[in-house]
């Protein structure tokens, strides 16, 4: 994902940063424990397409 993007994008939940996780294509927002998906290149900034992140993945910030 672009650089540049990725620091105009905030979560559409709580406004908060987001950081890229390139390994599932996903965009992570650790305030909220929500992981948006990036499908075919495109972020989906919809918090009922989002998956909410495990404890594992809560306590791993990057």
């Amino acid at each position: 994902m672009d650089k540049k993007l990725l620091a105009m994008l905030a979560c559409p939940v709580c406004k908060g940063e987001l950081k890229l996780n390139d390994a599932r294509t996903e965009l992570i927002c650790y305030q909220d424990a929500m992981a948006f998906p990036i499908r075919e290149g495109i972020p989906v900034m919809l918090a009922v397409e989002a998956r909410t992140l495990s404890t594992d993945e809560r306590l791993d910030k990057h």
